[in-house]
């Protein structure tokens, strides 16, 4: 057993990384995409509303029980999920780990995307056309260019940790206060738009008809847990790098609320750049329509439209370029964590940090390979994995259930008389309220996904976006975790592990 004995030097290095692990590309590529989605025609406002409502219903209780999990356990996800909820758990966090490891075999495609967007931005010309700008894209999907700048993502990010937790609080205290300023100043540029203030009032105004939508409470849910990184077991895994007196509550309140911020700004300078350019010559039925369709994977807003936009800007080069290097910046901090949580069980399996990351770095090259590919595979891995997030969710929950919610805030969240305390309503939120969401919103989920997205075929695992192709992979990947249990437990060497409530 590889119990951690590096620390965070302070509480901004932690707190910087760990926003780096919630900052990411769900905030800038996609909460822009499915709020548009989710709106009605007067407004967004009603998913935001719901959106912040499982903020503190879904991620910060979570965030919280990762922040106190890792504290106690300080391991990986499937050490500290055995060490606190007991041997027969392991699995479990072998699970949790096993989505976040998937999620980042092709997040590092999506983080190669950003790369070449940023450096291809800055060498040629914007695209000033729709035509132009999707040959932009397919001329860059149809060549091996997502394979190298997939690998070159993973190469930098595993160099970038190499020596461990330092390393990982030095590249976040440079690309978290980077990346603000550039939405900052991107945001300002947005909004002295004439028309950009329609696309804010858009966003902001409420149609209540809207909260009648089930599927804009799955939406809002599932986007916070891609927001947030809650229940992805990688704020687990930085926190058993924290000091104790760094505390938990008010890290995690920081952390929900800063990094759905960083959505907020996010949206408002894309809302505002859209309703701008396209305000003068569209109707705001056919703005939105360009802001719902999502394209190929989900790349239609962010890669076709956006550089055109910039395009027909004053000073829209630069823009471009800024918001680009943004999303790079974003996608690259959440893909360190990804690669820090894989290697971590590696090195709780016993192998040597370098050993470990050179293994994690090219078996997600070699697994991402099909996503960097094929646009289809890569939109099946995200629709399969990111919905299997509220599945971790719900066994992060479990591991705190069997520990008692009490016991545990009593040992690593009252322990620090400065920090917020919380009361029996963490307890409930975490023994009742998360799993019903998950038990409830999953199972609506399959629903939908049998009746609406692949009615005809839904029983056919290969068809990308059907309910057979999430049962069958999740059924592989709990079937391996569980048979590999014990094998988990010896290898680590948990000959003690912590006395779980009865």
């Amino acid at each position: 057993m590889q119990e951690t004995r590096q620390h965070f030097s302070s509480r901004l290095g932690l707190l910087l990384s760990v926003l780096g692990i919630a900052v990411g590309t769900g905030n800038i590529w996609r909460f822009p995409r499915i709020a548009a989605q989710n709106g009605g025609d007067l407004g967004a406002g009603a998913f935001l509303l719901v959106w912040v409502v499982f903020l503190f219903l879904w991620s910060v209780p979570l965030i919280v029980a990762e922040y106190a999990l890792g504290q106690k356990g300080r391991m990986g996800v499937i050490g500290t999920f055995a060490r606190v909820g007991g041997r027969s758990m392991a699995w479990l966090g072998a699970f949790v780990a096993l989505v976040s490891t998937a999620i980042m075999c092709y997040y590092a495609v999506v983080t190669g995307w950003c790369l070449y967007y940023a450096g291809g931005l800055l060498l040629r010309p914007l695209p000033g056309s729709t035509e132009a700008a999707q040959q932009f894209w397919d001329g860059f999907q149809g060549s091996l260019w997502p394979v190298v700048f997939q690998a070159l993502a993973l190469a930098l990010a595993v160099a970038v940790i190499w020596t461990g937790v330092r390393a990982i609080e030095r590249a976040n205290r440079f690309l978290i206060p980077s990346l603000l300023v550039i939405l900052l100043v991107a945001l300002v540029r947005a909004l002295t738009l004439e028309g950009a203030f329609e696309g804010v009032r858009y966003l902001f105004t409420p149609q209540w008809s809207d909260l009648a939508r089930p599927r804009l409470w799955l939406e809002a849910l599932t986007q916070n847990a891609w927001d947030t990184g809650a229940g992805w077991g990688l704020i687990l895994t930085y926190a058993a790098y924290m000091r104790r007196e760094h505390g938990v509550v008010q890290n995690a309140f920081l952390t929900g609320v800063g990094n759905n911020t960083v959505s907020l700004l996010a949206a408002l300078t894309i809302f505002g750049t859209v309703f701008a350019v396209l305000g003068a010559e569209l109707s705001r039925a056919e703005v939105l329509e360009v802001m719902r369709t999502s394209g190929p994977a989900s790349t239609g807003l962010t890669f076709i439209w956006l550089p055109q936009l910039f395009a027909r800007m004053p000073m829209g080069r630069v823009l471009a370029v800024l918001f680009f290097v943004g999303l790079t910046f974003a996608a690259f901090s959440s893909l360190i964590a990804m690669v820090e949580l894989a290697t971590r069980v590696l090195m709780d399996l016993g192998l040597r940090r370098s050993r470990a990351l050179v293994g994690v770095g090219v078996v997600a090259w070699l697994l991402g390979l099909p996503s960097a590919l094929n646009l289809t595979v890569f939109g099946n891995q995200d629709f399969v994995w990111g919905v299997a997030l509220m599945l971790s969710g719900a066994f992060v929950a479990l591991a705190v259930m069997r520990y008692g919610p009490a016991r545990l805030r009593a040992e690593t969240i009252a322990v620090n008389a400065w920090d917020w305390q919380l009361g029996r309503g963490w307890d409930v939120l975490m023994r009742w309220v998360v799993p019903l969401e998950a038990v409830v919103l999953l199972g609506w989920w399959l629903y939908q996904a049998g009746v609406v997205y692949a009615p005809e075929r839904w029983y056919d695992p290969f068809v990308p976006y059907s309910v057979m192709t999430c049962l069958v992979q999740w059924g592989v990947a709990l079937v391996a975790c569980y048979l590999l249990n014990d094998w988990l437990v010896r290898r680590m060497q948990l000959l003690i592990p912590v006395q779980t409530e009865e």
